[in-house]
């Protein structure tokens, strides 16, 4: 009987596997500068070592590429222009933490010349074919990094996006793109497209993968004056039923009926999940959209590489040359009247936002060909970014994901978010691929990681009557809890019912199961701050000798109760009375 093959397990054997599938893939326009494979089995062996003498690396031989306007050292960054060419001494912050946690960089991925374009064929190396489509376009402006993930090459890949760039190649590829919130991600070591509006993302098949790499790309830096730090209020987790707001039937008219019909599956399935969707009017989000080419934004392209353009216009492609060169005549007063009317649109999509946790909204349109966009190179990029070029603009986060397919081709749909509710984006798109389960099992530790674990042994738990307090404050459920055997818990008369812990040690103690919750710092204090009487916090330990935040009564109050020890379980015990 065959055996099937088994899974590359060391570093050594996963850069072999991904050699021989980028050798039988036939996809040269994936790639501006592959490393030599000798060079990366040298590193992979080295990384072997390390992990084999017990280091602890959180991406241990995890291989990606990087979009080629994102520094690797030794490696030319060219942003797709080879006029363009430097060769950095140091890669960039989000590649050196990935490095730093033992992944591997195969190499750097053709693009949109100088991150201009959502269509992936304004480049010299050519147009870079979709993964499983290849008369059509792959999306741009991050389209190497994109297809190589699909392709099975590599484990993730970064991207860059400005307009939607680490989404639209996501919904053509049928992988998952993150679009963190402005500012997590430093963009020290990135050629700016749009300096304001830039942020480096991560293309994978997984949401959990993909959140690994961004989980450890995430934290500020000093070099790069726009990096932000999370707030101490952040959510750490989507509420069990979320309220999901879904744009009109007229909102939807670039999209084909098939296209149509698939969102509205996805939206069904949200609601299956136990979401509550309402529609909205989402107008001021596509007027928004505009701003970032019809309107005097586009200066800060200009800003960005406008110069370099203007000294030799040939080196460039011509429609990213004419984007970029038309900005230089904007006047100031121009782009200061559009910034203004950037402020009143971020008013506005507060207010649309009042009452909902998330939007759902298509990825992009529809899913030209190479031919199609050759023709009309413009018309088409515009249309392409009808649904993704609001979302940094008004300083939001997107995760897009696969959902199904539309006209013989993936279709995909975004889940964006207010800033910093990152981790409810995930949460959400998570239970529109089938793994609700999914982060919480492989990825255990939210976006961010600064928050504080709580345990928890009553009213508190999931599906009792105060299960709300912590889920209305972002707190995320982090599995069972089980204390030492060193606790007493009482039933108190109180309403609703809850019980008391008690640390009695081993003689009259038992060990009492429960669960641990995360919360953001603030989170936790105004929960403190609501604690109703006798209650307390404390440090409890648990089974395997750690120590947590969690519930204790008094001792007075809880030898007025009742004392269901022998349950072990509040729950247990609940169902017996």
């Amino acid at each position: 009987m065959n055996q099937p093959p088994t899974a590359p397990v060391t570093a050594e054997e996963r850069v072999a596997a991904a050699y021989e599938r980028i050798d039988k893939a036939e996809r040269p326009e994936i790639w501006i500068a592959l490393r030599p494979y000798e060079d990366v089995l040298a590193e992979a062996r080295v990384l072997d070592a390390r992990v084999t003498a017990g280091e602890l690396l959180p991406l241990a031989g995890l291989l990606f590429p990087v979009k080629d306007n994102i520094d690797v050292a030794d490696l030319p960054t060219t942003a797709a222009c080879p006029a363009y060419a430097y060769r950095p001494e140091v890669s960039a912050t989000a590649v050196r933490r990935l490095t730093d946690a033992g992944a591997i960089v195969l190499g750097k991925t053709n693009m949109d010349q100088f991150a201009t374009g959502l269509v992936g064929t304004r480049s010299p190396h050519g147009p870079v074919r979709s993964a499983g489509h290849p008369e059509k376009i792959s999306g741009g402006s991050s389209s190497g990094s994109a297809v190589a993930v699909a392709l099975g090459i590599a484990d993730f890949a970064l991207g860059t996006d400005t307009a939607g760039s680490g989404r639209v190649p996501a919904a053509f590829n049928n992988i998952v793109g993150i679009k963190p919130t402005l500012g997590l991600v430093p963009n020290t070591g990135v050629v700016p497209a749009a300096r304001s509006y830039d942020t480096v993302t991560v293309f994978a098949r997984t949401l959990a993968e993909a959140q690994r790499a961004l989980a450890v790309m995430t934290g500020p830096d000093e070099a790069d004056p726009r990096s932000r730090t999370w707030p101490d209020a952040v959510r750490l987790a989507a509420p069990e039923r979320p309220r999901i707001a879904l744009p009109r039937d007229e909102d939807l008219a670039p999209l084909s009926d098939e296209a149509r019909a698939a969102f509205q599956a996805a939206a069904g399935q949200l609601r299956e999940t136990g979401a509550e969707t309402a529609i909205i009017d989402v107008t001021p989000l596509l007027e928004a959209a505009r701003l970032l080419y019809d309107g005097a934004l586009v200066a800060e392209r200009y800003a960005a590489v406008g110069e370099f353009i203007a000294r030799d216009p040939e080196a460039a492609d011509p429609t990213v040359a004419g984007i970029i060169l038309t900005a230089a005549a904007l006047p100031a007063h121009a782009l200061a009247t559009d910034q203004e009317r950037l402020d009143h649109f971020r008013t506005a999509a507060a207010r649309l936002f009042a009452g909902f946790d998330a939007l759902l909204l298509p990825t992009t349109t529809d899913h030209p060909t190479i031919a199609a966009v050759q023709a009309d190179p413009v018309g088409i990029n515009k249309r392409l970014g009808t649904y993704t070029n609001f979302v940094n603009l008004l300083d939001m986060a997107a995760v897009a994901v696969p959902a199904g397919e539309a006209d013989g081709s993936p279709f995909g749909v975004s889940i964006v978010t207010r800033t910093f509710d990152d981790q409810v984006g995930l949460d959400l798109a998570a239970r529109l691929i089938g793994t609700t389960g999914e982060i919480v099992d492989q990825t255990p530790t939210p976006l961010p990681d600064n928050g504080v674990d709580l345990a928890v042994f009553g009213a508190h738990r999931r599906g009792q009557p105060l299960n709300h307090q912590l889920t209305e404050l972002g707190a995320r459920y982090a599995g069972k809890a089980r204390t030492a055997a060193a606790y007493q818990l009482t039933a108190l008369a109180t309403e609703p019912p809850k019980p008391g812990l008690v640390h009695v040690g081993p003689v009259g103690g038992g060990a009492i199961t429960g669960e641990r919750w995360t919360l953001s710092p603030a989170g936790l204090g105004r929960f403190l701050a609501a604690l109703p009487a006798p209650m307390s916090l404390g440090r409890i330990r648990l089974d395997d000798d750690s120590w947590v935040l969690g519930f204790q009564c008094d001792p007075h109050t809880a030898a007025a109760g009742t004392d269901i020890t022998h349950h072990g379980d509040w729950l247990t015990y609940l169902a017996t009375v």
